[in-house]
């Protein structure tokens, strides 16, 4: 589906119109994936628009240029105000954010340190990621045949542009043999995360999902399932997590923020647990889905309002 146009993307400090935000064909983003960005939800509640998850986002953004060496020319509090002021200013009730920080135009060689550092925050109305009865009804996965990169190869911590021909990958092929999503497996072998959501398993009552180490990007989203699966009482592991336990888990499901908290009803052609939205995943995505609509007060402060 095609992005929904809104009327102004902020661009290196100033709102232009859509259609303007415009670079340079031989900028450096374009020949060599030096990008870092974000996916970040606004939703709309009883109090108007409120961002979920802003100052953890902004964050890891910041984070993502220390790890490749790209120095964001604004504040992190710059970033969240420009955040702010373009779901403002496009008069969003709810929508999908995309700050993209990049080397733009100045010369062409795999060092990229001479080229200017720009910075576009892109807001959109988009829907459910993986379709609109994938909240309920879960999708069907394969494990890819491609792996994730390996820990001395690419910074998978950080969210780069670059690291997801990968997710690409992944993801072609998954759809080539009917899957909604693939899982992806790290070098070793383990469960590393789908291409472009993170994975947990529930089996006998505990939640597992891989750490870092199994090269992962942190998800946001992963921490506020993890925050709320703990409060509910629930185990949660992080652990290596080999292949065969994806196909007697009683549960398995997604989180990210285009996938939300999406449960997963089949593997490789095997079903998981009741080849339905579990009990567990039910209970996450409730509490999750009541927080950030407004239904239930905000007692993690996850929520910043767009006023």
């Amino acid at each position: 589906m095609a992005i929904p146009k809104s009327e102004f993307i902020w661009f290196d400090g100033a709102l232009v119109p859509w259609d303007e935000a415009k670079v340079h064909v031989l900028s450096h983003v374009l020949h060599y994936g030096t990008s870092i960005f974000e996916g970040i939800r606004a939703y709309q509640t009883p109090a108007g628009p409120a961002i979920l998850g802003l100052k953890a986002h902004v964050k890891r953004f910041f984070n993502s240029g220390k790890i490749i060496n790209m120095p964001i020319p604004f504040t992190p509090e710059q970033v969240s105000q420009a955040i702010i002021e373009t779901v403002a200013k496009n008069k969003h009730n709810a929508c999908y954010i995309r700050p993209l920080a990049f080397r733009g135009y100045e010369v062409l060689g795999v060092d990229p340190r001479a080229c200017p550092v720009q910075l576009i925050i892109a807001t959109w109305e988009w829907g459910a990621y993986l379709g609109a009865d994938a909240l309920e009804k879960g999708v069907d996965v394969g494990v890819s045949s491609w792996r994730r990169m390996a820990p001395d190869t690419h910074p998978s911590m950080a969210k780069a542009g670059g690291n997801y021909i990968n997710s690409q990958m992944v993801v072609m092929e998954a759809k080539r043999h009917g899957y909604a999503e693939g899982i992806v497996l790290d070098v070793q072998g383990y469960v590393s995360e789908g291409s472009g959501e993170n994975i947990f398993v529930v089996l006998d009552g505990v939640i597992f999902t891989p750490p870092r180490g199994n090269s992962i990007l942190t998800g946001i989203t992963r921490q506020f399932a993890i925050t709320l699966a703990e409060e509910k009482g629930y185990k949660v592991v992080e652990q290596q997590i080999p292949r065969e336990m994806l196909y007697i888990a009683d549960e398995v499901f997604f989180t990210g923020t285009a996938a939300e908290i999406t449960p997963v009803k089949s593997i490789d052609g095997n079903v998981i647990g009741s080849g339905s939205r579990g009990p567990i995943t039910e209970e996450i995505q409730s509490d999750f889905f009541a927080i950030i609509t407004g239904e239930v007060p905000d007692r993690h402060g996850w929520l910043t309002p767009v006023k």
